[in-house]
């Protein structure tokens, strides 16, 4: 089925048994996302559900005129099949059809865009950005709220070609949003080069909600160049609606629920972060890009969304995986003309994006090398292990040591195969403000496969709520009758060795509503790229 917004896939969560609706008051800075954590770490991946929050308010005391909802995107398989109109057994022949189909966006008038019910425009922005419940997603630890699923809309500099793309947002001040590209591949951080080259900024819009299939694409790994609205389009069995943006040439999708327009600038970056990473570890603060706001459009009582993200498993790992199996398998069988492949399998213990196993049955010689090789190739940026197996071997089969695999080791200095891997969200590689540890072949940064998987340097907090957050969302997971939690080690985040006084007291500053100052203080660290 095609869903036209975030409301009609909500509503066919609820017919399908897959969501959770909350009514009784939840703080978002504080309460909500430790509830929905909560699943990620005590129950069945089957038992897990999308929740719907109508009644939210903020560490001010604040409340907003809409509702939060989270988890629907992957919070299970079947949440993820839902997203697709589907049932989880039809996820990969979905993606299949997809990738062979793109169906190009519709655009439609102003007056039958939902998302165009309220247009603001800078200076006039009615509180801006702080007008909506960004979420703290890991409380006690992050510096502020932060947008985790929104879908940046940019366009090529030189060609004017689209991309679609999840990457975070710090929550700075009314007008302005941190932008945080992970590695230099990533589609959003060429299309800056492109725009900084030029002198220029690179213009942008981030929309949060809207039909599901739009996100799903959005986070899948397509080549560069290709368009992501026709995939979505694919994907939701109907083209995409979009509609014109208020201030830039750019089209946005016509029922998103929010759209927050403006300009990432090229010739200046501040301080980012820390944010809780897929590896189970916050990643570090780092100098990152500045999104100056320029226009709102909004529909009235919107539904905010955001992701799950953060300690591996997650919502953003059950996404990926469905994404990733597809792809690769597409990628060795079809692109790559390896006919013995016969399934690929991420891990979502290694955030899905460390661990591809590959199942190859009656393998012609030569051809299981040939599928590690062109697995490893296929992104720069993805993979620190890649294992081929028998057809007798289920490569989806592995769990707990996936972590310490993933995030305690270095392949290069623990054990080394590969070299001129690009690190992505990954703590293990020695910490170093030295571009020239990424050069290829022989700098010392990332690399492919095996094996001492011992913590050698310092780490940021584990990505889980702080245990007292977790205590207090426990408790109310208990009076709200949901389903009983069997709790997995770790199921709280607890400080490491890397953690300072300072960290701890922006976090504090966080979950109190004052990030702003925050925002201030990193504002005053601006100095221009490179």
């Amino acid at each position: 089925m095609a869903y036209r917004d975030l409301r009609e896939y909500i509503e066919a969560l609820s017919a399908r048994g897959l969501l959770n609706i909350v009514d009784e008051p939840i703080c978002k800075d504080t309460e909500l996302v430790p509830l929905v954590r909560l699943q990620f770490r005590g129950l069945a991946e089957e038992q897990r559900k999308a929740f719907w929050f109508r009644n939210v308010t903020d560490a001010r005391g604040r409340s907003f005129d809409g509702s939060v909802v989270l988890g629907a995107l992957g919070s299970s398989r079947a949440v993820y099949g839902a997203a697709l109109g589907v049932s989880a057994d039809e996820i990969a022949s979905s993606w299949a059809r997809a990738h062979k189909n793109h169906l190009p966006p519709e655009r439609v008038a102003r007056s039958a865009a939902p998302v165009k019910e309220i247009v603001l425009r800078a200076p006039d922005l009615n509180g801006g950005i702080d007008r909506f419940p960004h979420l703290i997603s890991t409380p006690g630890f992050d510096p502020a709220p932060f947008i985790t699923a929104g879908v940046w809309v940019t366009r090529d500099p030189e060609n004017g070609a689209y991309n679609l793309g999840i990457y975070r947002g710090m929550i700075k001040a009314p007008d302005r949003i941190g932008c945080a590209t992970d590695v230099p591949t990533q589609h959003l951080a060429i299309q800056w080069e492109k725009a900084r080259a030029r002198k220029q900024p690179l213009e942008a819009a981030v929309f949060i909600g809207g039909p599901p299939a739009l996100l799903l694409a959005a986070a899948s790994k397509v080549p560069y160049g290709v368009d992501e609205y026709g995939l979505a389009g694919a994907l939701n069995g109907a083209p995409i609606e979009v509609v014109q943006a208020e201030t830039f040439d750019a089209v946005v999708p016509a029922h998103a629920e929010i759209v927050i327009e403006g300009r990432i600038r090229t010739d200046l970056l501040e301080p980012e972060a820390p944010f809780g990473e897929a590896s189970g570890y916050l990643g570090p603060r780092k100098m990152e890009k500045i999104f100056e706001v320029t226009a709102i459009t909004q529909r009235a009582r919107p539904v905010y969304q955001g992701i799950i993200s953060e300690f591996p498993p997650s919502e953003s790992t059950v996404v990926r995986k469905a994404a990733f199996d597809a792809i690769y398998l597409n990628h060795l069988k079809n692109a790559c003309n390896i006919p013995s492949v016969t399934k690929v399998a991420c891990h979502e213990m290694a955030s899905c994006n460390m661990m591809f196993v590959i199942q190859l049955s009656s393998p012609a010689l030569g051809q299981p090398w040939q599928a590690l090789r062109a697995a490893a190739a296929f992104d720069p940026s993805l993979g620190k292990i890649f294992i081929a197996v028998d057809a007798d071997i289920e490569p989806n089969s592995m769990d707990a040591v996936l972590w310490a695999l993933s995030y305690s080791m270095q392949p290069h200095r623990d054990v080394e195969i590969i070299r001129g891997k690009v690190p992505r969200l990954d703590p293990s590689v020695t910490p170093s403000d030295d571009a020239r540890q990424f050069a290829y072949p022989d700098g010392q940064g990332a690399s492919a496969l095996l094996i001492n998987a011992c913590r050698e340097h310092p780490y940021l907090p584990v990505s889980l709520p702080r245990r007292d957050f977790m205590e207090t969302a426990l408790a109310r997971w208990e009076t709200l009758g949901l389903p009983r939690l069997d709790l997995q080690t770790p199921w709280h985040g607890y400080p490491l060795s890397a953690w300072t006084d300072e960290n701890a007291d922006e976090a504090e500053r966080a979950v109190t509503g004052r990030y702003f100052e925050t925002g201030e203080k990193l504002g005053r660290q601006r100095k221009p790229p490179g």
